[in-house]
């Protein structure tokens, strides 16, 4: 069984302030997909980046305090790749892969468009941009999974407020018609193809008591393809401490990684 986590820490410093790293040496997962980090590679020791002794990659952004996506692993990639060809989005840290010889492996960080109208049309662009690659990914043999970030709430369960929010960035019709055509395409949402009626919340205002009243958005997302939908066995959204305004999001999959797994404390 493999054991993959995708989780936006909204800040990696910060979530470890809350003890994520505890949470996570806990869990003993195959595969942590981080988004938000929120920092630069060089500002942090060894051991805050990697207390857990895996194989690791942060993608960062050039802003800094901004961003940026990161794969730890127990397996040994046979290839990485930082970034999809495009510098509006790799100058902001958003795409990582990892690649073995029977998986790949994406974590996604998708640009908010809440903040600004400007921000909507980077996010619009960036779907633009991303549609062909993420198609392709997902119609690939190889058993795929992207996980991450995905900044959409794809249908009305999938957030509290959905009337409220139908004109609101992360909501908007051409954003969910976009997710379709992703799904569409070759992907599975893994959550949704366990747990039909389960709502799943995993990100949730800091504003009032949204949390506590888990007046939330599924914004977060195991997609994978047919390759490796078939082999997705349970799912749950961490929710007995808080280390973000996300929710770390764990899938169990019947999956053996034929690389080899001897863990590494070094950066690759």
């Amino acid at each position: 069984m493999v054991k993959v986590i995708s989780f936006n820490v909204n800040g990696i410093r910060a979530a470890a302030r809350k003890n994520m790293w505890c949470y996570l040496a806990k869990q003993d997962p195959d595969f942590i997909c981080f988004q938000e980090l929120k920092a630069q590679e060089h500002n942090l020791t060894e051991q805050e980046k990697n207390p857990l002794g895996l194989y690791y990659q942060w993608h960062c952004a050039q802003k800094k305090g901004y961003s940026g996506v990161a794969i730890y692993s127990k397996h040994k990639p046979q290839q990485i790749q930082l970034g999809v060809g495009y510098e509006e989005i790799d100058n902001e840290g958003r795409f990582v892969q990892f690649d073995y010889g029977n998986f790949r492996l994406i974590s996604l960080y998708l640009p908010s468009g809440s903040h600004s109208t400007q921000r909507q049309q980077v996010k619009f662009r960036a779907m633009e941009l991303l549609f062909p690659l993420l198609q392709t990914l997902l119609n690939h043999d190889k058993p795929t999974l992207i996980c991450g970030d995905w900044n959409i709430a794809h249908q009305e369960i999938d957030l509290k407020n959905w009337r409220a929010n139908q004109t609101h960035s992360g909501f908007l019709p051409e954003e969910r018609e976009w997710l379709s055509q992703i799904l569409r395409s070759g992907g599975n949402d893994i959550w949704r193809f366990l747990y039909p009626e389960i709502p799943g919340y995993t990100w949730w205002s800091q504003r009032g008591r949204a949390y506590a009243n888990d007046v939330g958005w599924r914004i977060d997302y195991h997609i994978a393809n047919k390759s490796l939908s078939q082999y997705a066995k349970q799912a749950h959204v961490y929710r007995d401490n808080k280390f973000s305004d996300h929710a770390p999001l764990v899938v169990d999959y019947e999956l053996e990684i034929d690389n080899d797994g001897n863990k590494s404390k070094n950066s690759l």
